[in-house]
């Protein structure tokens, strides 16, 4: 799965109108939110930093909501926007969440053991799981 990294509010007019999970890599308002959806008509998901995400209003916490968007805490570690705009998660997450699937392992469990494996955050992991069930 790619995320496409934004560093700032001039990217958001950049954005190609497919892409499904955009980290922010800075603090956005309201209008920016509402611009990027608007811009992104089939993002699934935002992904930001938890410093970020606390300060997200209320108002466009409901937006998101009411447009099926989830709004996802953490980084992108070791990402250099220089060389690629885009992060990966790589394929062997989705095989290992399987692996535990396949155990009997509880979904809960898996999040917990995967954050430990991947410094993916909680909320992350649980959307992937979501995505791929």
């Amino acid at each position: 799965m790619k995320i496409r990294v934004v560093s700032s509010k001039e990217e958001i007019e950049t954005l190609d109108e497919n892409e499904e999970i955009i980290h922010l890599a800075f603090r956005p308002s309201n209008t920016d939110i509402f611009s990027l959806v608007m811009k992104c008509p089939n993002v699934k998901a935002l992904h930001i930093p938890s410093s970020y995400k606390r300060t997200i209003s209320s108002s466009a916490r409901m937006y998101l909501e009411m447009q099926g968007i989830d709004l996802l805490e953490g980084d992108v570690w070791g990402h250099r926007k220089d060389i690629n705009e885009y992060s990966e998660v790589s394929r062997s997450v989705y095989d290992r969440i399987e692996e535990y699937r396949k155990e009997g392992v509880a979904e809960d469990e898996i999040t917990d053991k995967m954050v430990k494996e991947t410094r993916l955050s909680p909320d992350f992991i649980t959307f992937l799981m979501r995505q791929n069930s």
